[in-house]
């Protein structure tokens, strides 16, 4: 009884509550970039997502458990793909590429819509004391800093992330064919670098330099309420 009170009063319990903190946030960078991907293709042609209905903001048509945990947990992660026949583009690698830019598109364009309310409604929730208050603002804080670590992840040009679509629209039909062929490929490599741990340091540095960048539209808010 002694070890369990002593490993129960030993937990770090706010590591835990930024966690569960994360998860609805995360859910919501999820949604709306895969819903940016299905939208984008069916305006461009192609009404697979549609039909399989992923044109929705019901998150559990959009979650990949795993992908969620990383988000939450790691900070970066991943969505259930929509999916895509490019077949029905009129310019298939074109419109593939921007079915594909969409995503990350969507979720900078969360972050520089969440940075400026949040510094709008730091001063006065701060100042309230609630604990409901304190909630709201840690939840859009935390979804803006999601949002722009979801974007990061996905320009990273490995297969099948959004990124390696962009690229790959620029090479030839030759290379482009043989490229999509070994998708599932990338999709292991893609793995292998996420567990082993190599892509961390590199996507913290990115994000964090890119949400520093976008951080001053939260202060000029801010200082409209100070």
């Amino acid at each position: 009884m002694d070890t369990f009170r002593t490993f129960w009063e030993g937990l770090d319990w706010s590591v835990l509550t930024e966690i569960l903190l994360s998860v609805v946030p995360a859910l919501l960078c999820i949604t709306l970039h895969e819903l940016a991907h299905g939208y984008t293709a069916w305006r461009l042609g192609d009404d697979t997502a549609k039909r399989a209905g992923r044109l929705t903001l019901n998150p559990l048509r959009h979650i990949d458990p795993m992908g969620l945990v990383m988000m939450a947990v790691l900070r970066f992660g991943w969505a259930k793909p929509v999916p895509v026949n490019m077949r029905n583009f009129k310019h298939p690698r074109t419109g593939m590429a921007l079915t594909a830019a969409a995503g990350p598109l969507c979720n900078l364009l969360i972050t520089v819509a969440l940075l400026p309310l949040y510094g709008l409604l730091y001063a006065p929730l701060n100042r309230s004391g609630s604990a409901i208050d304190g909630f709201v603002l840690d939840s859009i804080g935390i979804a803006a800093r999601l949002s722009i670590s979801l974007a990061v992840f996905n320009v990273i040009p490995i297969p099948p992330l959004d990124g390696s679509k962009v690229l790959f629209s620029f090479l030839s039909d030759r290379w482009y064919a043989r490229l999509m062929r070994y998708e599932r490929c990338g999709s292991i490599v893609l793995l292998v670098l996420i567990w082993s741990g190599l892509l961390r340091a590199p996507l913290l540095t990115a994000t964090d330099w890119l949400f520093d960048r976008l951080f001053v539209l939260a202060q000029w808010t801010n200082r409209l309420t100070a």
